[in-house]
């Protein structure tokens, strides 16, 4: 057999986590998608477009109806103009948008910076071009990305910034700040900002969310990715998009074509339909900053320390004062003797760092939480 291109990458912690929280019978936060129910509307949506004949391919970069609804959710959104025909593609979801993204900007022998921890995703379509990571740490707690050690690790040979935020596994965001940093260290230089938005709308506190979509600066250089998945809870869908100006969308769709070509049809016209009412999207905060705000507020007597989350559906646990096993081994000795699945934060980091930290899902019914946090209250040093 010939040598693999990826030697070091095995099953994923999500996999390897879920198998064991369903032979042990655990409840699982492991992995992050919702176990509630979606707007009961999709289904009929969806067959609406079905029985209306509309089954066969869409066009390449997706129905015109659905950019069209997306270029009027940006201006909303972000303040800015972006064509529906040239400069947005749908996609199968965020990751192959990314993957996409990466395969048409980036070079063998390049170099890309990624900011740990960090989804693990990009790494791999990365080694794959025969391109290398150039890993900056956010720091713990607050996971900031330290913009002088960027500015450092920039040469000429540096193709690709990845950003995500909010940001998995951490749920830190960026502000106004960050950006104006981001622009100051990228301009006059041919780097590719591929930004991975897809918890635009899952940000608290009143947090503006600070989209590259909203910077003219930024503009010839940036794509920006987001997820109907995790805006509209329906992460089996794999529907997403990405946005960028022309001359970055048309290079990108030369691989798209040859990559998926298109997606599921009826889908797209559903998603174009449930756009028309900007409530479904503008709720989305309020809803799961809900969810946070209780999980947290009923574990506050715990012996965790909680993390500030300012966005995603996530939550980081510090059990520093229960044990000092590695947290790969306690997210695997709780999954069997508490029956409650978490993931390991240190699996984020290509160093593995451990910080004592867990990553827990917090978009379950209030049912599922409410057990969640029963059962973690219980465990003590």
């Amino acid at each position: 057999m010939r040598t693999s291109k990826l030697p070091h990458v095995g099953t994923t912690i999500f996999t390897t986590m879920s198998a064991l929280a369903n032979e042990h019978g655990a409840l699982n936060l492991g992995q992050g998608f919702p176990s509630f129910e979606v707007d009961n509307v999709w289904g009929d949506l969806v067959k609406k477009h079905i029985d209306a004949g509309r089954n066969q391919y869409a066009p390449m970069p997706g129905i015109p109806e659905l950019r069209s609804a997306l270029s009027t959710k940006i201006k909303r959104s972000y303040q800015q103009e972006f064509d529906s025909a040239s400069e947005i593609t749908v996609t199968a979801g965020a990751t192959q948008a990314i993957f996409t993204a990466i395969q048409t900007f980036v070079h063998a022998g390049d170099e890309v910076i990624l900011f740990a921890p960090a989804y693990d995703c990009y790494a791999p379509a990365i080694e794959l071009i025969g391109a290398k990571a150039i890993w900056i740490e956010l720091r713990y707690p607050d996971y900031q990305i330290p913009w002088k050690e960027v500015a450092e690790k920039m040469n000429e040979r540096t193709a690709m910034i990845i950003l995500n935020h909010p940001h998995n596994p951490s749920g830190a965001s960026i502000d106004a700040s960050d950006i104006q940093q981001l622009i100051s260290i990228t301009k006059d230089t041919d780097c590719i900002v591929l930004s991975d938005e897809v918890y635009e709308h899952i940000l608290f506190d009143e947090r503006q969310h600070q989209s590259v979509l909203r910077y003219p600066e930024l503009r010839d250089r940036s794509l920006a990715v987001f997820s109907f998945g995790k805006t509209f809870h329906l992460t089996g869908w794999k529907m997403g998009y990405i946005i960028g100006a022309a001359a970055l969308m048309s290079e990108f769709k030369k691989v798209h074509q040859y990559n998926v070509f298109c997606c599921n049809t009826p889908v797209q016209y559903a998603l174009a339909e449930y756009l028309e009412d900007e409530e479904k999207y503008l709720s989305i905060p309020k809803f799961y900053q809900e969810k946070r705000d209780k999980f947290n507020l009923q574990l506050q007597s715990s012996d965790f320390e909680i993390l500030p989350s300012a966005g995603t559906y996530f939550q980081l646990l510090n059990y520093k004062k229960i044990s000092d096993a590695s947290d790969v081994e306690v997210a695997v000795e709780w999954t069997k003797k508490y029956k409650i699945t978490t993931i390991p934060c240190s699996v984020f980091y290509p160093n593995q760092l451990d910080e004592k930290v867990l990553r827990v899902c917090f978009a379950k019914d209030d049912a599922t939480l409410e057990r969640a946090v029963e059962i973690l209250s219980q465990i003590k040093a």
